[in-house]
């Protein structure tokens, strides 16, 4: 699972570096071609600074690719019947940490990236539909290419990513997977504050 994720966050890296207002215009394979590459260039361009000081990044990070993610109805579709339950101070808290363990696993999977090359492939849309996929391969030296579908949603007509497919893996599917059974085991306060825990780690 945890692979898979990685997976996942090295695929989201290339939705980056576009204004929202350029987004609105743009059908979702826009919106994922002309914002492949640009942070990626920078973090290249910037690897020993960035390594000796994290925090550029997850400001580079929180400036050009939280603004492309519906973390609301992420974190909706993750808690589930949870999300029903709880508390609108319980729903912040947890769209709040969930969103900066991405940033910070975002920045791991960035500082990573050694050249890898990505294709596209006709985006899956309805006509008239508010929801679409656009299908890319993640090129990888010795092995298969990676699939990587992002799920996309246009809201206020603006497209933004809900779900991200890695090989076929749901990063939603996996993290409400392990959510659950950790609220189950426990409970959501907990759940909390584990992730508070995390990101407080990962930070240092």
């Amino acid at each position: 699972m945890k692979s898979q994720i990685i997976h996942s966050l090295l695929g989201i890296c290339y939705l980056l570096l576009t204004g929202i207002a350029e987004a609105a215009l743009q059908s979702p394979e826009e919106v994922v071609r002309t914002t492949s590459g640009g942070v990626i260039n920078r973090v290249e361009q910037e690897r020993d600074m960035l390594e000796e000081h994290p925090e550029q990044l997850y400001n580079l990070i929180n400036e050009f690719v939280i603004p492309h993610f519906d973390f609301d109805s992420m974190c909706k579709w993750i808690l589930g019947k949870t999300w029903k339950s709880a508390t609108q101070t319980q729903r912040t808290n947890f769209t709040e940490q969930f969103r900066t363990l991405m940033v910070r696993t975002y920045a791991r999977a960035l500082l990573k990236y050694s050249g890898q090359e990505i294709r596209y492939f006709p985006t899956e849309q309805k006509p008239n539909s508010k929801l679409a996929i656009v299908k890319t391969e993640l090129t990888r030296p010795n092995s298969k290419p990676l699939p990587i579908a992002y799920r996309m949603y246009q809201k206020d007509n603006i497209w933004k990513v809900i779900d991200v497919a890695v090989d076929g893996v749901s990063l939603v599917s996996t993290y409400r997977g392990s959510f659950t059974t950790q609220i189950k085991k426990n409970s959501l306060d907990f759940l909390i504050k584990e992730l508070t825990n995390k990101n407080k780690k990962m930070n240092n």
